[in-house]
């Protein structure tokens, strides 16, 4: 799924949409969530997509045909479902992915990872970061014609904090003292002490006070029929088969030139791939297998193109830490001790990731390079489990005080790969005598049913990173309610104590220290075992034009993506 990269401050929880994808799902994990399935060839008639191209017709040269024009479908897809579209409340990267086409926050991150004005045109910081002014645009309406003013950003900036509203994103807003309307497109936020990631975290979807504010966000239609002001308008959804959204003509920004935003639903990767190449989806997230051999052919040469980056994402296994299993930090330091990652970065990613230490991606300047991952020991992790009173059985299994130590660990559905490391995790912790089951998921329910309600032992899941290196919302103790992201119930008052200083502080080289420290604590406690940040591999069909790499991926400028008018394969509706 491509994910409009409009809303950086977002963690998304990712089911990693097919593989090495946008954000690898957590959201993802960013991450998350996508499908339907069958050729575009055989379902025109039942989509109503309306062919009409040659499908041996190559797209690779255009003739010179730079010139961008209107018209044309995009055709996306995922393992899971979106579940939600109140933007305030999709936690999830189908979900989150969406609602960044629909909607718009008053600021967005540019190519280069600078933040700029959205709704916002401009604004002012003053009194040491305690006040910022916003100015917003004057010419942006809500989909249905209404006009976006400073009550939009009031409303929402209440339904953040309103406790009965059921969002993750509630710890960034709770340190708004005062929020002031100068006049229909002024407002002034006060914030109670000195709240370093502040501006970034009006990148927040902002949602429509005229239609929502006598809803209960948490049950209200809209989550199925959003109203927004981004540059996809709503049109239908099929549960479980599809979304679809339509180019918005009045976006402040520009009309996008395609036509239509397809989100198919294909809860199987295999499938999905099945589908790509059957021309069936422009795009996809490849897994490491399908980037190095299975695309390395004429045909994948003729009608797609592939890219590869280093992104903002990592996978982990996560404990329930109010599991008396995983209680002692030595049992959690043993499993880090006995997992090979370099086997799971080699058999399974073939290469194209690198070794996770810790909540940070490399890229990032929070990132600590200090903390090195331990290496592979099973005579270390016995030794650390020896401490903890397990010891090896005469059958080979840990054993304490007559229990033997096993888990379930619980992964989604459709993601071959994440399976895979579950299965050498699996392997590897038998060698020093845990006995481990692993349990494939749907993704909703994996979310709503498992996760929301910590009904987990284990978790193989992957997070969509912000680009602020703010992470108090995964990690403080505060965040463990359902819904909220700590859902593995780690507490540490040093860790609360830092995250908490890491907001108040502007200078980059003090902050960076900061969550230094914060790098090394986590990964010495375990309560994830870090196991890799995953290399973005999307592949799109090489009639879209437009395309750039840059420091934010390629999905940033989606808007500007076109097709020329020869080589368009769905009519106009």
């Amino acid at each position: 799924m491509l994910i409009l990269n409009k809303n950086k401050k977002m963690f998304i929880p990712i089911n990693n949409f097919a593989g090495n994808g946008y954000c690898r799902s957590l959201l993802f994990i960013y991450s998350n969530l996508l499908r339907l399935s069958i050729a575009i060839f055989f379902c025109c008639s039942f989509l109503n997509l309306g062919c009409g191209k040659n499908p041996e017709q190559g797209y690779l040269h255009y003739d010179g045909d730079n010139v961008p024009v209107y018209g044309d479908k995009f055709v996306t897809a995922s393992i899971g479902d979106a579940r939600t579209l109140v933007p305030i409340l999709a936690s999830d990267g189908a979900s989150a992915g969406i609602c960044g086409l629909i909607f718009n926050g008053l600021v967005k991150y540019n190519k280069d990872l600078l933040l700029v004005g959205d709704l916002a045109l401009r604004w002012e910081i003053k009194n040491n970061g305690l006040v910022i002014i916003f100015y917003l645009r004057k010419d942006v309406k809500w989909h249905d014609g209404e006009k976006f003013t400073a009550k939009d950003v009031e409303f929402t900036y209440k339904k953040l904090i309103d406790p009965d509203v059921m969002t993750p994103y509630s710890g960034d807003f709770e340190k708004v003292e005062k929020f002031e309307i100068i006049d229909d497109y002024t407002i002034k936020i006060i914030y109670k002490e000195p709240f370093s990631p502040g501006l970034c975290s009006w990148s927040m979807n902002i949602m429509p006070e005229h239609i929502l504010s006598k809803e209960d966000l948490n049950k209200t239609s809209f989550s199925r029929n959003p109203v927004g002001t981004g540059p996809y308008k709503f049109k239908e959804w099929k549960i479980q088969e599809l979304i679809t959204l339509s180019a918005n003509p009045d976006y402040f920004e520009g009309r996008p030139y395609i036509d239509q935003y397809i989100f198919r639903i294909i809860p199987d990767s295999a499938t999905m791939f099945l589908e790509l190449q059957n021309r069936g989806i422009d795009q996809m997230g490849l897994t490491s297998l399908q980037f190095i051999r299975q695309t390395n052919t004429s045909f994948f040469q003729r009608y797609y193109q592939k890219f590869q980056y280093q992104g903002f994402s990592f996978t982990y296994l996560g404990y329930n830490l109010n599991s008396a299993k995983f209680q002692d930090v030595r049992i959690r330091q043993a499993i880090n001790y006995a997992v090979n990652r370099e086997e799971i970065i080699q058999g399974v990613l073939l290469g194209m990731g690198t070794e996770c230490t810790g909540p940070f991606a490399p890229r990032s300047w929070a990132y600590n390079s200090k903390v090195e991952p331990v290496a592979y020991s099973r005579e270390k992790a016995l030794q650390l489990l020896a401490e903890a009173g397990w010891r090896l059985n005469e059958h080979g299994w840990l054993q304490k005080d007559g229990d033997i130590f096993e888990f379930t660990i619980i992964t989604n559905q459709g993601n071959e790969e994440r399976k895979r490391c579950a299965e050498i995790i699996q392997k590897c912790l038998r060698n020093i005598g845990m006995k481990v089951k692993i349990k494939i998921i749907e993704w909703s329910v994996f979310i709503n049913e498992f996760i929301n309600k910590r009904k987990f032992e284990a978790i193989l899941l992957g997070w969509s990173l912000s680009l602020d290196p703010d992470i108090y919302d995964i990690w403080h103790s505060s965040k463990t309610k359902q819904g909220d992201f700590n859902f593995v119930n780690y507490q540490n008052s040093e860790v609360d104590r830092l995250l908490e200083q890491g907001r108040r502080e502007f200078a980059q080289e003090k902050r960076k220290e900061i969550y230094h420290k914060i790098h090394q604590i986590i990964y010495q406690e375990q309560p994830y075992l870090f196991l890799y940040n995953p290399d973005s591999l999307p592949i799109v069909s090489s009639r879209f034009k437009g395309i750039k790499v840059e420091a934010l991926g390629i999905d940033y400028n989606f808007i500007k993506w076109y097709v020329p008018k020869k080589n368009q394969i769905y009519l106009q509706q």
